[in-house]
């Protein structure tokens, strides 16, 4: 079973660019999205009718935020967390949850700090303490995989120029912390699990000064896996060769 994660930018934009090539060279059986900019009445015609099963969790502010799964399989449950939107001033589409015989899958796009750190409060304090939380409670009733947008590097060597972004949106002291906590809960970044000590691949990169080029980048996507996902945890590999997005997709394959 494969499962990718990629937060597209725009599905509309993404459909015209390179969604088709994506899919049939990496055919993934789940495929979650994040920042899909849609609105309920607008959503695209994708194709590909062996995903029959499609959830869309769309933002109150049209072009804004949102998430979607895509899958060969259909879930036993679809569930957006309206409590964790509830901390949001409006819906924004953030969390769907998708429940399968042997394990609960988590799409999700973690809030930005933004800029100037205008979100950090809500992030750190709020966001981030009702997510671990969350899946904290998932993991107490069958093995969890999160996956997303966390919009954070984790540690220094999740990011190309960690000194000069100390303290910046997506590697404050709090952000990171947060992270930390959810980890802490029983869960496990995968790729740096696989990848101890590796560096120099991301999932995110500027649109500014050829960053993509120059491979300036960030790792803030990523597979999270309870402890009782492990023995089903396969090869989890960023494909930074796929563009069309400021992000490239992350893929996780499970035995």
């Amino acid at each position: 079973m494969k499962i990718a994660t990629w937060n597209v930018n725009g599905l509309r934009s993404i459909l015209q660019k390179t969604f088709e090539d994506f899919v049939r060279a990496v055919d993934p059986d789940v495929i979650c999205l994040q920042e899909t900019k849609i609105s309920p009445d607008v959503i695209p015609d994708l194709g590909f009718p062996q995903y029959g099963f499609r959830s869309f969790n769309c933002a109150n502010r049209r072009g804004y935020s949102g998430t979607a799964i895509l899958s060969k399989i259909a879930p036993q449950s679809i569930n957006e967390q309206t409590h964790l939107e509830m901390l949001l001033p409006s819906h924004e589409g953030r969390v769907q949850v998708c429940e399968f015989k042997n394990f609960f899958l988590v799409n999700v796009y973690v809030p930005n700090a933004q800029a100037q750190l205008t979100r950090l409060p809500l992030r750190h304090l709020q966001w981030d303490v009702e997510f671990g939380r969350y899946l904290a409670e998932l993991n107490a009733k069958k093995p969890v995989l999160a996956c997303g947008d966390f919009n954070v590097a984790h540690q220094a060597i999740d990011l190309a120029r960690p000194k000069e972004n100390r303290g910046n949106a997506g590697f404050t002291d709090e952000e990171r912390s947060g992270f930390s906590n959810i980890l802490d809960k029983g869960f496990v970044d995968v790729f740096r699990l696989q990848n101890p000590k590796h560096v120099g691949t991301y999932s995110w990169w500027s649109y500014r000064c050829n960053a993509r080029e120059r491979n300036v980048g960030w790792r803030i996507d990523y597979f999270l896996a309870s402890q009782g996902m492990l023995p089903a945890i396969g090869e989890c590999k960023i494909l930074t060769h796929i563009t069309g997005s400021d992000h490239a997709p992350v893929l996780l394959e499970l035995q």
